[in-house]
């Protein structure tokens, strides 16, 4: 069985403020227009000391730092916050290190000292292009900014730009929502995250819910806009990301993959596989910025995730990739055998979801379309 060693290392790290709590945000987001920059980086570092720990000296191979809104913290700050890392740990030189940014937070400076301190990824919070769509949405940009972000992070020698958008959103005609993507197209990003609105609990929109696209329209939308994404060579390899060659998000695979992860910041979560035991643990951090930088050394609660956990965690993001699935990379990330797989298998294959052999398992048409009902096989 591959040791502790192999398994692929990131870091993700969280910072929580924003300008505005969008109404479908069920991140851990919190407003902040005084941000104690300097007293929250040195909580980071604090937090990812004790969480080496648990490391086995790997060297970190991708770094994504998420919120809230990244970008509002200075490029002085992000540049101390990496440079405090690479104290402390091995950062692979050929490392992708993400920052999330959205326009209306960002100007051509920001961009530039972002470059400069280590950033090589940005990932743009765009989500539409069209201005009634943003305004229902929360944003605090506009069309203009956000072609505006695009434009500056490109002059401050940005060659790896993911943007993000959503479809499905209220009165989002077919047009519409095929307009937004076509924007999006124009602008030449490495990297499109396509994904639908949903409602999530402890939102707005979950408690007063807006009027959503059927269930037809988002069927058609989503047909159209994958074909759209597919003639503008952006292949899809996990169900809401579409990439050029050789531009996948290498920090999502590793966590789509059930790789190690060490999560740093309030509310941030780890994963991590434990040298010599087949245990593997969750690492979760206290969810209030300010509790948390008070109690950092009492807070992380360590979780150890038991067989049936393992195997449906797994699956919930292993089957999210397009591509099919290794038995080996199975039990390589979880350390069970293969064998504990068979009546899930056997069950799945019997309702049409997968085909699999002794070396992969591939998901049918059939099983892509219901993918919820395909994971609840593998419920604990």
């Amino acid at each position: 069985m591959t040791t502790q060693n192999n398994i692929p290392l990131s870091l993700y790290i969280h910072l929580p403020w924003c300008v505005k709590k969008c109404p479908y945000c069920d991140f851990n987001s919190h407003l902040g227009k005084l941000i104690p920059e300097k007293e929250y980086i040195n909580t980071l570092i604090t937090d990812l000391k004790i969480d080496l720990e648990l490391s086995n000296n790997r060297k970190i191979e991708t770094i994504f730092i998420g919120g809230g809104t990244p970008s509002l913290f200075s490029g002085d700050s992000i540049q101390e916050l990496l440079d405090r890392i690479n104290q402390l740990v091995s950062i692979d030189k050929t490392a992708e290190i993400t920052l999330e940014a959205n326009p209306g937070t960002i100007d051509i400076k920001n961009f530039i000292q972002y470059r400069q301190a280590g950033i090589n990824r940005l990932s743009l919070g765009i989500q539409s292009f069209n201005a009634q769509h943003l305004k229902k949405l929360g944003r605090i940009h506009n069309a203009d900014e956000a072609l505006h972000a695009i434009e500056y992070a490109r002059t401050a020698g940005f060659k790896n730009i993911n943007l993000d958008l959503m479809f499905g959103l209220p009165e989002q005609s077919i047009d519409a929502g095929l307009q937004d993507l076509q924007h999006a197209i124009l602008q030449k990003p490495e990297h499109i995250s396509w994904y639908q609105l949903t409602l999530e609990p402890n939102t707005v929109f979950y408690k007063h819910p807006p009027s959503l696209p059927t269930e037809d329209y988002i069927a058609e939308l989503h047909s159209l806009g994958q074909n759209l994404l597919a003639e503008n060579n952006y292949q899809q390899y996990e169900i809401s990301a579409y990439a050029k060659p050789n531009s996948q998000c290498k920090h999502n695979i590793n966590y789509w993959q059930f790789g190690d992860y060490l999560g740093i910041g309030a509310g941030a979560h780890g994963k991590i596989t434990c040298m010599h035991s087949k245990k593997i643990l969750r690492r979760q951090k206290y969810k209030l910025p300010r509790a948390y930088m008070a109690k950092i050394f009492s807070d992380a609660q360590d979780i150890k995730i038991d067989q049936a956990t393992c195997i449906f965690e797994f699956m919930l993001n292993a089957l999210r990739l397009t591509q099919s699935l290794s038995f080996d990379l199975f039990s390589e990330r979880t350390r069970l055998p293969i064998d504990v797989l068979i009546p899930y298998l056997q069950q799945a294959k019997s309702q049409n979801f997968i085909t699999y052999n002794h070396k992969m398992l591939i998901v049918t048409a059939h099983g892509r379309r219901y993918l919820n009902n395909l994971l609840e096989i593998f419920l604990p």
